[in-house]
């Protein structure tokens, strides 16, 4: 039988040699985790004074996409975006302009991606994390006249202008902006304010949790269904007979437009805190 022999080496408790080595190795390592910290919390106060802006990227990418149908859905889970309609925009196709910024100190590099899918359905992404992460993107995409938009962004604001087909606008965080445009509309906000300014939809829906939401109309509408959670309404329409619902949790409410109850033309108004104003225009 063979044995195997082993030694131990037994180091005497309380030993100065020890007691140094141990005492040694604590300063060392903390000596490591305060200039850690210190890197950190460097990295993050240079992040914080200087954001990233997508309007600092000076050579913005530019692409188009093929689009089958008349319908397009922009996917969009962080950047701000700039929808427009151009008459002199290819028929089938979306134009997009791409800006970028982005500084990711303890991470992975940030990027940036774009892609349309099942031929209507436009998507960007943005990968931007780390222990110290700052990322800013924007996109302003043409599209042709004649196609219906639906935009889901995860968290970003979005403007639109021109369109005269159906335009819906769902943001969960950002303000949302709206101008010269004809089509139906349904605009909502999960925190950001509502704006839509010289429009003749004949349906306009605008809704926000936290925000203020202001409609300018230029023609008759059939429909106005607006509410806030947190935030004043006003309404200015044509000259015209409505009827009105309007209400606020904690605010005034002032209408001061003719009034029917068995009127066509429909306007709601209500907000759990703020002010409410309809009004014909001057």
């Amino acid at each position: 039988m063979t044995r195997t022999r082993t030694r131990t080496r037994i180091r005497a408790r309380g030993t100065g040699t020890g007691r140094s080595r141990g005492h040694g190795a604590a300063r060392t390592t903390r000596a490591r985790a305060v200039a850690l910290t210190a890197l950190v919390l460097g990295l993050v106060a240079g992040a914080s004074a200087c954001g990233a802006s997508a309007g600092d990227d000076k050579e913005p990418e530019q692409r188009s996409f093929g689009l089958h149908g008349r319908t397009l859905t922009v996917d969009s889970d962080d950047s701000a975006l700039d929808l427009v309609v151009s008459d002199s925009a290819k028929a089938g196709e979306v134009q997009v302009t791409r800006w970028f910024q982005g500084h990711v100190a303890l991470g992975g590099d940030p990027r940036v991606t774009w892609a349309m899918e099942d031929g209507d359905r436009l998507v960007l992404r943005m990968k931007c994390s780390g222990v110290v992460a700052d990322c800013s993107a924007r996109h302003r995409i043409v599209v042709p006249r004649g196609v219906a938009v639906k935009v889901e962004d995860g968290d970003g604001r979005v403007s639109a202008k021109g369109f005269t087909e159906a335009l819906s606008i769902r943001t969960a965080d950002g303000a949302v902006r709206v101008s010269d445009s004809s089509g139906a509309l349904d605009l909502r906000s999960g925190d950001g304010s509502i704006r839509a300014v010289g429009v003749d939809a004949r349906s306009v829906r605008a809704r926000t949790d936290d925000g203020s939401v202001q409609l300018e109309l230029g023609a008759v509408p059939d429909l106005v269904d607006s509410r806030s959670g947190d935030g004043s309404v006003s309404i200015v329409l044509p000259r015209a007979v409505y009827r009105v619902t309007a209400g606020s949790g904690d605010g005034s409410v002032h209408v001061d437009v003719p009034r029917d109850g068995s009127s066509s033309h429909r306007v709601s108004a209500h907000t759990d805190d703020g002010k409410i104003t309809v009004r014909t225009a001057n």
